[in-house]
Formats: C-alpha cells, structure tokens, sequence
C-alpha cells in the first residue's frame, strides 16, 4: 500500500445541505432554531465522512491489506510484578508459518520510549511493571499462527509482590529506576492561618476510567526499499509518534513515515506507539508488511487510562457560605509509566477550588508509580477528578449552612478577572454565575406517572425497580472548568497550507481528525474566507509539518488558526489584482456565496471568474502566546486560556436497591462561539454521556494488579438506552479575544462536569454522601422510610 492510496481513500470533501437547527439526542440542542448561513462559519455542515462511517464503508486501519501481509500477535505478562528469568523463543520460532520473533534484544535503537517521559520499555527485559506488559512479538502468515505461537513463547518469571496501593508507594522499594515520585506540586496560596467559621471535611475516590475506543488498535508496517518503514495506523500526533518509532529503530525521522488512516473516535491518546514499534520492527526483520489488530483484551491492557484518584479536602467558609480557604490533598495513581501523570497532576492542582473566588488555598499534588495499568490522557484527565470533589464539598457546605445548594455556589462564582490560586488573572470570559442560574432555572421534568406501562422510567427498567414507593427523585449541580491547549509551557504550533485551483480548495494540515470536527471546521473556514464551496481536507502523513497532538481543543484553536491564516493570504493574493485595477483597498472588497462584490456596488464577479485558471496558494503557522511551569509554589501563568460549564442532574433512585436513572441533564457551557450548530450540540451531549459512565458505571476494576474482566462485558460502557434527555439550555457566545474565531473547546468540560452533577444529584436524592465515582449501588441506598 503506498500512501497515496492512503491519501485517496481519507480525503475528505464536501457536499452543503442545510440543517437549519441543532440537532442532538432526546431534547438535544438549545430549545430554538437558528437561522443560519448555508456555508461557512455558524453552518452546519455535515462531515464528509459521516455517511461512509454509518454504511461500514469508511477505511479504518483494521481493514488495511497489503500484498505479501504477515500478521502479527504480542505476548504480554500474565503478572503486575515479576523479575524475568529468561525467554526461551524456540518454540515459536519452529512453529510452520513463523516468520520473525523479536524481544528487547531486538530493538536496534533506544529501548524505551515515551511521548513525555522516555521511562517506558519497548519489550520488558529484566522486570515486569504491570499486567499487559509487552514480552515479545510474532509474524507469522495466519493471525492464528502468530497468536499460537506468541503463546508458545516459553518466559520463566519470578513473581513479585506488587504495589498497587499509590499511598504506599512513597515508602516501596523504587518500582523503576527513576523512582516511584513522578511529581509533586505542592500550591501555596494566600495566609496559611486562615480559618473559617464553618469546616468540612472529605475523601473521596475516583475509579479508572478506560477510553474504550469504537475501534481497537491496528495498524499496518511496510518496509520500505531504503531501509525504512512506513507505519499505517490512527495516531492522533503522528509526528510525535515517528520520532519515538525513528528512535528506537535506530533511524532518522525521514526514515520512518507514518500515514495516519481513520480513526474511529479518540477521547485521549488514541494509539500508544508500544501497539506501533513491534510492528516496525518485525516489517523491518521480515521485509514484509505487517499488520496488527489488536483484540478488545489487548486493547484494555495495553493502553492508558484515566488516574485513579485520591482526595482528601477540607473547605472553610464563613457564616454566608462564602469560601474562605481550601486545603486539599490529590494522589493521582499514574500506574507504571510516567505517561501525561504531570501534565495531569498540573490541571488536577490548579483547578483544585474549581471555579470559585477562593482567597486562601494550599493544595498538595503527586503522582506515583504502581504497578497497576498505566494511565494517561482521557478527556478532562486531572480537572474531572477534582470537580468531583470540591462539588461534594460544595454540597456538605450547603447542607450544614442550610443554604441552598445553587445559592451556595452562586455566592463563590468566578468571573473575568478574579484570580486562580496559581496567582494567574482570570483574562477570559468566564461566565460561571450565568451558566448557573440558566440550569437552575431551566424546567424540571415531569414526574413519572406510578403506572405499570411507565415502568421502563423506573430505576433499574421493565421488573428492574422495587416498589415504586422506594424510588426517590434527587437533584444536583455541578461546576466545572478546563484548560484549553497544552499548559506549562508546551510551544503550541500548527502548519496549514490552502490550495485552490479550478475553483476547488485543498487544505494540507496534520490536524488529525478524531471526531472533534477538525476537518469539517477547516471546509467551514476556507469556504468563509474565499467562498469556494467545494473544499477538500488532504490525509494526514508526516510529509507535511507537524500540527501537534489532538487534545485540548488544540486544533479548533492553533490548527484551525493556521488554516484561516493561509486562507487570508490567498484571499490576499484573490483579490490584490481587482483591487488594483479598480483603485481600491481589498479591505473594501467581500466575498459572499462564490461572489465577489465591492463596498459600492461598482465591482461584482465570482471567484471562479477572478481565478481566470491561476492556481493560488500559501502557507502559514499559529502560535498562540506562551504559557509558563508552575514554580516551587504552585504559581505560574500556566494556561492559555479556561472554558466552563454548568450541569444541573436529575436523577431517581430507589433507595432500597441502590438502582440509578439519570432522567435528565440540563446543560450551559461557554463556548465562546458556535462554529458549527449541530456538530456542536453533538459534542456536548457525548462528552455528557461518557462523563454518565465515569459517575455510574465505567471502572476497569483490578485485584492485586490484575484487570478484571478486560471486555465491554466486564467494563460497562452506558449505552443509548442509559442516555437521559440532555437539555443544552444556554451556550454562551462571549468570544475569547485571543482565540482565532473566539471559541472554546467544547466536549472536554461536560465530561470533567457531568460526574459531579450526577453524584450531587443522588446525595440530593438520599441523603447519603456519596464520595466515589463510579457510585456503588451500596452507596445510593438510603434508610429514610418510604412515605
């Protein structure tokens, strides 16, 4: 397969139908329609590949093929911990159809890797650090072949006692050779004396939420005739994942290219490079291409997951229910890699307080080696962790002031320019107490009607619930914040170029899609910019400049950034000739629907006519401005910028089972700008609904080390009969001056969100304190009589 059979088959290009309001799920969208433009910003263009994706027909790296094509297979460790012996590969290698073995002797290059800390081994040599962890890998001319004879790989361990408490890892035996402290962050902010009139106090235990991607992992190596490899896979940061793959084969960048093919979804790292670098390796050993498809077992234990967490908080406020210090300590269980842990840890400290005016805090962050699995980014990963925390705080405040709980948090809003307990100025629209009182005040549901046909409202569906006397409606709220684009001091940058030629637009970026709409964004902006309808999105390879990693909303912002830059000057080089022929500025030329007219009515042409078959292009980068590391104090200027959120839950639990229905979620976000009306809504409700698992039902469970249960039976993901109505009450359009378009991302602050509203919502509803997530049926059941 060579790459541009791989660019064929993902470019994407567009068609316009209109949509005239948002769309979404049971109640989706703001209650209204919308008028809105037939292309361009503010439409709702639909994604190009949203038809070949619902019909099956779209090219995911599972169905790549190759001529000539090996199969690949990966022995992984049966232990958490355990010292290796020796590897006896004898046995696989004389199994017919075996064409390569590799081990850790086999890496030519750097042996371990990592995107941000190189701590990780490609094979485990001498000591195993957790369950899953890669031993060796096969090529064989059969998958069954390559997974008999992986099995067959002979591997005599001695079995070591494992760390999976993260409290005792401060006093176990260093797990790795850089020690079992990954970071520590400890946040000073204001008097250290201060007290309040009034103190709660909490702990609380977040579970391991796993991504569970649509789609395993897979991928297809090809070595290619001057003695490199191209990798065929869905990374969502290619380029970084090819120097890792260069490094530890021993080759320079240019050797190593790395096509990126569909990518069924990403709400973290969509693809370790440990699923990658066997695969080059053993294209490299055989001279064949080698394709891996990972199954859903492999899948579990080889990629990260969300931190588990621990958090131990203390709130003073005064005899209003105004705040006044907030103490806190946040263990985060980075598992046995350092992985994101201090990216992670970073956002889980500076959002400790939420977003609330808090004059005096002093936090205490780490994150430690186990050997429990790896974690690393998921959607939100530090901010959901601690947002349920400080909301359950927020609740045991109310309750002892006797304050109403929407009251309590309004009196402790942030807004534009109050400052965060890093000593940062709040410099973005921060619109939390509008937010707020929109889900406050929305309409609640209607009761069920105690009917036998409306037993399927009940918790637990059709025979599910006890006695309908049980079953107790609860409601909550929950505030929550995240940090857009990379922190600390990450050098933010994207590369776009935009081609247009016989009136059709190519846009080159490494943006990856991962379903947050970047390339339907990017039609939007050129078709704004230089109304050319018909706009194609070229596939993503490491020939063109890097974009950076999908996260964060970093492609809306620095990718979509350089897209419209590169338009512009396009637009620049369209029209400089018209308005010199005519004698004025382009600023007084527009271009609407494929027209291009002047301010007086005097010049009115198409583009296609201006074009007179030249072919324009340009390109350009976005950088936004830089942020710094936080200090020995926990001080810095360490985002770009904030987005918020508001979510009011609506749940009915039967208090005798411990059986949840989440009925609805209403919610309010500041988005800063509506881009895409439907995409947008879309992006909302499934952040909401991934943030319903993490709170009910979603934690990839261990003993002792182990996973149990590494299968969508075991691990249960909420399906479309578990989503609620979900209500987007309000979005609120007050643009960040500093942000190209003025938007902010939207799907990663529901999820950070939704859990805390959710759990606010059963303590409403039980009375009970409800400390974990995801919550235990144990947890929701209540001793008030029924009545």
């Amino acid at each position: 397969m060579s790459s541009d059979a791989a660019t064929a088959a993902n470019a994407t290009s567009t068609s316009l139908p209109r949509i005239d309001a948002l769309s979404g799920g049971p109640g989706g969208g703001p209650d209204q329609d919308l008028e809105q433009p037939r292309m361009g910003l503010g439409s709702s263009l639909p994604a190009a590949d949203s038809r070949a994706k619902t019909e099956g027909t779209f090219p995911y790296a599972a169905d790549l093929w190759a001529e000539g094509l090996l199969w690949a297979a990966v022995l992984r460790s049966p232990h958490p911990h355990a010292r290796i012996l020796s590897i006896d590969t004898s046995g696989a290698e004389e199994m017919p159809g075996v064409r390569a073995v590799v081990t850790h002797e086999d890496v030519p290059g750097e042996s371990n890797y990592g995107r941000h800390v190189v701590d990780r081994p490609v094979f485990a040599s001498d000591l195993v650090r957790h369950h899953g962890e890669a031993i060796a890998a096969v090529a064989a001319d059969h998958p069954d072949t390559a997974r008999l004879a992986a099995a067959a790989i002979a591997v005599r361990y001695e079995v070591l006692e494992p760390v999976t408490d993260p409290e005792k890892a401060f006093a176990a035996e260093p797990l790795h050779p850089d020690g079992n402290l990954i970071r520590h962050i400890p946040l000073r902010y204001g008097d250290a004396e201060a007290t309040g009139e009034v103190v709660v106090e909490g702990l609380y235990r977040i579970g391991r939420q796993d991504p569970a991607p649509i789609g395993a992992e897979a991928g297809l190596a090809v070595p290619r005739p001057d003695g490199g490899v191209e990798i065929y896979t869905a990374s969502t940061d290619p380029h970084t994942d090819r120097d890792l793959i260069a490094a530890c084969f021993g080759l320079e960048p240019d050797r190593v290219k790395v096509v990126v093919t569909g990518v069924p979804g990403a709400t973290g790292d969509r693809e370790d490079p440990g699923f990658q670098i066997p695969l080059g390796l053993l294209a490299l050993r055989t001279g064949c291409p080698v394709k891996l498809a990972a199954s859903r077992e492999e899948s579990f234990l080889g990629h990260t997951h969300r931190h588990p967490t621990l958090l131990r908080y203390r709130h003073h406020a005064d005899a209003e229910g105004r705040l006044v210090k907030v103490e806190a300590q946040i263990l985060l269980d980075a598992g046995a890699y350092a992985d994101a842990s201090s990216e992670s840890l970073a956002a889980a400290v500076a959002f400790a307080c939420g977003p609330y005016v808090v004059p005096h805090a002093f936090i205490e962050g780490w994150a430690v080696r186990t050997n429990n699995p790896p974690s690393g980014h998921v959607r939100g990963e530090g901010a959901m962790q601690v947002c349920a925390a400080y909301e359950g705080q927020m609740d045991k405040l109310a309750a002892k002031l006797g304050i109403d709980p929407a009251e309590l948090r309004l009196r402790n809003t942030l807004s534009t320019g109050d400052i965060l307990p890093t000593g940062q100025t709040v410099t973005c629209p921060a619109p939390v107490a509008e937010l707020l009182r929109a889900v406050r005040d929305h309409p609640l549901p209607a009761l069920p009607k105690d009917a036998p046909e409306d037993d399927w409202l009940l918790p637990g569906g059709p025979e599910g619930a006890g006695e309908p006397g049980a079953v107790r409606r609860g409601v909550g709220y929950g505030l929550g914040m995240v940090h857009m684009l990379g922190a600390e001091g990450t050098d933010e940058v994207s590369t776009a170029t935009v081609r247009v030629h016989d009136g059709v637009a190519t846009v080159i970026c490494a943006a990856v899609e991962t379903g947050q709409g970047f390339t339907t964004l990017a039609r939007q902006i050129v078709q704004e910019t230089l109304g050319v309808e018909e706009v194609h999105v070229a596939a993503v390879d490491t020939d063109q400049p890097p974009a950076g990693p999908a996260t964060h909303g970093r492609h809306t912002w620095v990718s979509g950034g350089a897209v419209e830059r590169a338009a512009k000057m396009v637009r620049t080089q369209l029209l400089q000739p018209l308005a010199h022929k005519f004698g004025m500025s382009t600023e007084l030329l527009q271009i609407a629907d494929g027209k291009i007219t002047s301010y007086d009515g005097v010049l009115s042409t198409t583009v296609t006519e201006a074009m007179d078959g030249k072919e324009l292009w340009a390109t350009a980068q976005c950088r936004p401005h830089p942020t710094e590391p936080l200090d020995e104090a926990g001080q810095g200027d360490a985002f770009v910028g904030l987005a918020f959120c508001a979510v009011r839950a609506v749940v009915d639990v039967d208090i005798e089972l411990g059986s949840i229905r989440v009925v609805e979620m209403a919610v309010a976000q500041d988005v800063g700008r509506v881009l895409n009306p439907a995409q947008l809504a879309i992006r909302i409700e499934a952040g909401i609904t991934q943030g319903i698992g993490a709170a009910l039902t979603e934690n990839l469970r261990t003993a002792k080390g182990l996973i149990r249960h590494p299968d969508l039976t075991g691990y249960a993901l909420p399906t479309a009969l578990d989503a609620p109505d979900i209500r987007i009450v309000k979005l609120v359009e007050e643009r960040d001056v500093v942000a190209p378009f003025g938007a902010k991302p939207a799907s990663a602050v529901p999820v950070v969100t939704a859990p805390a509203a959710v759990a606010s919502a059963v303590r409403s509803a039980t009375g009970r304190p409800v400390n974990r997530l995801p919550i235990r049926p144990q947890a929701a059941v209540a001793t008030a009589p029924k009545g």
